[in-house]
């Protein structure tokens, strides 16, 4: 595998070290022939790589045991690990609908992980009634330069970028195209996150950390894959190479950073709003708190909300919560009292009646599929 995937990966895999596996590292970026080479020099038990087109069904003949770590394809006769990317399009959707956006776009690349988060993304928007995003597919750089992405933006993506309607939300299928896209809006002198409001994928703190503005991400638990990935490879080892179905792991919530931190409404009533529901939806607090603490009217709020958002500030107070048990349920093993407790519901039984409603699963199912 690459350096940057196994960065994400190696934590994880470390634990397996403790049941007597050793692990050896070739770099996927190799030729065909050196690998080979190598692996037959190596002769190990199974091999785990990450999925690159063309290299990635090279080794998968070679008749090693295979786990592949990222990919939603079947392997024959071994084990597929990925991330849920229509899940990730579908996170990143929920995050710009909280925020009061109304405007949308997609940035992706031409690999199949782009068009599902762009699939995901764009169903969850049709949802609330919103049009399918516009997107601009940039050529994806190999491997190699995931960290360096050294590309300028070329004419064409500058008159795509500056037609957009503003303010516009855009989810950037990866941390790398997000950075890319804040740079091209620092160029043409447009304002992020208040003209463009920027989200990437994969929380990758080598890009979206060290970039300015620092850029918001939807997150992947690599740890999870990482633990999932050294499970399946120990299944084959044990089974004697018996194949498995893919398995898709959820994602986790946005990390918000500079590049999306702030809320799109006209209404600066509105825009209070949004933002103490954000910071006290975790507490026992109802609706007649959020209209004494900005000293407005119950349904001169309700007005606005339905106005503006389409929802009423239950509604919003209810997705927060509901978001926030999402997060608890996939990330820890809490039992659902204190996950209704943590999330603002006060009890399990509401936050079964609530998030089935919001969700369409009982919290207990959602927690078993991701």
């Amino acid at each position: 595998m690459s350096e940057v995937f196994l960065r994400r990966l190696s934590p994880s895999l470390a634990h397996f070290v403790r049941r007597q596996l050793d692990f050896r590292i070739l770099s996927i970026h190799r030729p065909k022939e050196e690998l080979r080479a190598s692996l037959e020099t190596m002769r190990p038990a199974g091999l785990i790589t990450e999925w690159l087109p063309d290299i990635t069904e090279f080794l998968i003949g070679l008749g090693y045991p295979t786990v592949v770590a990222d990919s939603d394809e079947e392997v024959p006769g071994g084990a597929a690990i990925d991330i849920d990317d229509w899940e990730v399009g579908r996170e990143a959707a929920r995050y710009f609908l909280r925020g009061g956006h109304r405007n949308f776009a997609f940035l992706g690349n031409s690999l199949p992980y782009s068009g599902q988060r762009y699939a995901g993304f764009s169903e969850e928007l049709q949802q609330a009634g919103i049009d399918p995003p516009t997107s601009y597919v940039e050529e994806e750089p190999s491997g190699k330069q995931y960290l360096e992405d050294l590309r300028e933006p070329q004419a064409d993506f500058f008159h795509w970028l500056e037609e957009l309607p503003k303010p516009v939300a855009v989810f950037a299928a990866h941390d790398p195209l997000g950075r890319f896209l804040c740079e091209a809006c620092r160029v043409r002198k447009i304002r992020v996150p208040d003209e463009v409001s920027v989200l990437g994928a994969n929380d990758d703190p080598l890009v979206g950390a060290l970039s300015f503005p620092s850029l918001s991400s939807v997150q992947i638990p690599w740890e999870r894959i990482g633990i999932a990935v050294g499970e399946a490879m120990n299944n084959l080892l044990a089974k004697g190479g018996q194949g498995s179905k893919p398995l898709l792991l959820s994602p986790g919530g946005v990390e918000v950073r500079q590049s999306s931190d702030t809320f799109h409404v006209e209404d600066p009533v509105l825009r209070r709003a949004l933002g103490w529901l954000q910071q006290h939806h975790r507490e026992s607090v109802g609706i007649e708190d959020l209209c004494r603490g900005l000293r407005v009217s119950r349904r001169s709020l309700e007005r606005k909300f339905n106005e503006y958002l389409r929802k009423t500030p239950y509604q919003a107070l209810s997705e927060l919560r509901v978001e926030t048990a999402r997060r608890l349920l996939v990330e820890t093993n809490e039992p659902m009292p204190l996950v209704a407790e943590l999330s603002g519901f006060g009890d399990a039984e509401r936050l079964s009646v609530v998030f089935r409603r919001v969700t369409g699963k009982r919290p207990s199912d959602f927690r078993k599929r991701f």
